[in-house]
């Protein structure tokens, strides 16, 4: 063998070396780890607790990259590391195992280091969450809720509270509180304001009224929808307060949204008036609002909307609006019939999908859909089985195991998936 040869074998030997004295040879041999897979965790969970930062870095990036249950209790031990980039990288490790590719989005995707400071940006769009039948680890949430109120940054804290949303984590709501009102800090509360819609545990509401006037306006607006979506009747007040006080489009959007979600008979009055407003979105929640109301002296108006709207948005509250007061034939013209064509637009299904799912929530809607569920097509079949999967009952599991045998791949994966997610729910 050359001396050549031998030098860089050698050298090669040495760099993936975890208990070399080099603290660069042991980041190489973190880095190198990776590739051995789930055998190189117990190793890589004792340099978690290597003296040096870029060690243990490199550490818990392999052990991401690794992803099989074996990495889980070390990632849990990596959100208690002091520095707030190992405890992101952990954070988003921990959900990728359950959320597979969140690693790619998330906000150890675009960290930057300078020094001690850590950079990362939060990525606009958060509406991921795993599927019902998943359950994350008590541990891992009871981890990612200490990391919410107690992280090493706020970077760190935002992202563990938004992590506990994705995993569904109803378990930290106590933690969620209290990073809230421990914090001044925008991207924290407003995570954690996300994580409670995600969570839909009621009894949260009542403790985040204060942030109702919050200043920050992307944070204020979270708080009033998340009365809306947690069911809190006992907000209306204070959300019609915010509503006639505020000169802010999406703040009044917001408002009037979650007053159309709390069906109060008292709403009547104040979302007639936005029904024929010029602002398009104030028309779809006023419409939204008073079909859930269901009082029958507004069905005219109702009926009218329906047929003269012009934009495709609030026509598809104003359908919804009539279906929830008992219009639920699937004739051509119908309203439902309207809905169920919606979830063929690229732009508007999931506006549908959502009013559906609410829809559904009545057993007399849910067998009208049947028939749409069978003869539709593949956009229509894919999202009638996620409405069913989150309104159906035990009478949609033979439907659902019919679509999930669908010769289109992809209408049978998801008649799968819904039909996991419906067990879940009814079994």
């Amino acid at each position: 063998m050359s001396a050549v040869l031998l030098s860089l074998l050698t050298t090669s030997l040495i760099a993936q070396d975890p208990n070399s004295s080099d603290p660069k040879e042991r980041r190489r041999a973190a880095e190198e780890m990776a590739r051995k897979g789930a055998e190189a965790i117990p190793t890589l969970q004792k340099m978690l607790s290597d003296p040096d930062l870029d060690v243990r870095i490199e550490a818990v990036k392999s052990i991401v990259v690794i992803d099989t249950e074996h990495s889980l209790e070390p990632l849990v031990r990596a959100t208690r590391d002091s520095d707030p980039e190992i405890q992101i990288r952990a954070t988003d490790g921990l959900v990728n195992f359950y959320l597979p590719g969140y690693v790619r989005t998330g906000l150890s995707a675009s960290l930057r280091r300078a020094g001690r400071q850590i950079k990362g940006k939060f990525t606009d769009t958060n509406d991921q969450v795993i599927d019902l039948y998943l359950e994350a680890k008590p541990e891992i949430v009871e981890a990612l809720g200490k990391l919410a109120r107690g992280g090493a940054s706020m970077e760190s804290r935002a992202n563990a509270a938004r992590a506990v949303g994705v995993l569904r984590g109803k378990s930290a709501v106590p933690d969620l509180i209290a990073a809230i009102k421990s914090t001044k800090d925008s991207q924290v509360m407003f995570e954690c304001l996300i994580a409670f819609q995600k969570i839909r545990d009621r009894s949260a509401a009542p403790q985040l009224t204060f942030l109702l006037r919050d200043l920050d306006e992307h944070v204020q607006v979270a708080a009033v929808e998340t009365q809306g979506l947690l069911y809190n009747m006992d907000a209306l007040p204070r959300l019609r307060e915010v509503l006639a006080r505020t000169d802010k489009k999406e703040v009044r959007r917001a408002a009037l949204r979650s007053i159309a979600m709390l069906p109060d008979p008292l709403n009547r009055s104040v979302l007639q008036r936005y029904l024929e407003d010029k602002d398009e979105e104030l028309r779809e929640a006023a419409a939204e609002g008073l079909g859930r109301i269901g009082d029958a002296r507004d069905l005219p108006v109702l009926e009218k909307r329906f047929a003269e709207e012009t934009k495709n948005s609030p026509r598809v509250s104003a359908a919804f609006a009539l279906v929830m007061m008992g219009k639920t034939e699937m004739s051509e013209f119908s309203p439902l019939r309207y809905l169920v064509n919606t979830l063929n637009s690229s732009s508007r299904a999931m506006e549908a999908r959502a009013l559906l799912i609410e829809a559904a929530r009545k057993p007399e809607v849910r067998r009208t859909l049947h028939d749409a569920m069978i003869r539709g097509t593949s956009d229509e079949k894919i999202y009638l089985a996620q409405v069913m999967a989150a309104s159906g009952d035990s009478e949609q599991l033979p439907l659902l195991e019919q679509l999930s045998r669908d010769p289109d791949v992809k209408v049978a994966q998801e008649g799968l998936r819904a039909l996991r997610v419906l067990k879940a729910r009814v079994q």
